[in-house]
This record gives structure tokens, C-alpha cells and sequence, in this order.
């Protein structure tokens, strides 16, 4: 059996950039290909925005399995939050969060990831399931550290 409790994290890092430029980034969801190294596109749907209840609509690789998700946006507050489900919020498997705090002359951006339901699409043995954390966890540190990089190269 395994706990919901074990299936999410927080990874953060300073980013040279203030809080309302990165989420401004981070909620044009078009952009997140960029950055991620599983996430490979996103699109809002037609005539949705960042703004609780919108909808869009993501392409994801790793390795051999690519994936197409529906996502709905839980929470936009610009400059401080951007959160969104995975699935929808009725009944969705996966909350990304995204929070902005101003730190100096920068902001920590911390990237969160909470599974809201045991899914056979996790994976189907405990010792899957707690692999496909770790997958989310490496492609949260490495979009983080993409994006510091973008940042640092548009300012310069």
C-alpha cells in the first residue's frame, strides 16, 4: 500500500527575475517546452488564459512513452501562484504548483507536485509508482535550472 503522503514534493531555487516576470512565464503554459524536459508543449484551450477553471491541453515525453494530458487551472494569482490539475479539478490525479516569493533583488520560485489519487496510470506496483515520483522530482529540478538559464540569457 502506498500513502499519498509519499507522492509529492517541493524542489526551489533563486531566480535572477522578479515574481510577476516568472509567472507571467510560468503561467503561459505554451512556453513550458522550453524548460522541461518532459513536458514538450502545452496549449490553452481556445480563448482560455491563465485564470482558475481554464483548460489546456499538454504533450509529454520520457524515454520511449509520450503521453497527452488535460489539465485545469486551480489557482492564477499573478506574481504569486499559479497551480493547476491534471485531470481536472472534479477528479484529477496531479496537482503542479508553482509559488513566487521576492527574495532580494530575485525571487525562489518553488515548484510543487502532489498526487491527489492512487491511478494505475502512476504506475502498477508500489516500487513503479514511487519511480515515477522520482521521474516528476529530476524533471522539477532540471525545469527549474533550464529556466534560471532562459532568464539569465534574456536579461544579458
Amino acid at each position: 500500500m502506498i500513502s499519498l503522503d509519499e507522492l509529492t514534493f517541493t524542489r526551489r531555487a533563486w531566480l535572477p527575475a522578479s515574481p510577476a516576470s516568472l509567472y507571467d512565464l510560468v503561467s503561459d503554459v505554451s512556453q513550458i517546452g522550453n524548460w522541461s524536459p518532459i513536458a514538450i508543449g502545452a496549449d490553452y484551450d481556445e480563448g482560455a488564459g491563465p485564470r482558475p477553471g481554464a483548460w489546456f491541453s499538454g504533450r509529454n515525453q520520457h524515454g520511449e512513452r509520450s503521453w497527452q494530458s488535460r489539465s485545469q487551472v486551480q489557482t492564477a494569482e499573478p506574481g504569486a501562484e499559479f497551480a493547476f490539475v491534471v485531470g481536472g479539478l472534479a477528479d484529477g490525479l496531479v496537482r503542479w504548483r508553482w509559488t513566487f516569493t521576492a527574495d532580494g533583488p530575485g525571487t525562489v520560485v518553488a515548484q510543487h507536485w502532489q498526487v491527489l489519487r492512487v491511478d494505475p496510470r502512476l504506475g502498477d506496483t508500489r516500487e513503479a509508482v514511487l519511480g515515477f515520483r522520482e521521474v516528476m522530482a529530476d524533471s522539477a529540478e532540471s525545469t527549474l535550472l533550464a529556466l534560471s538559464r532562459w532568464v539569465s540569457e534574456q536579461a544579458a
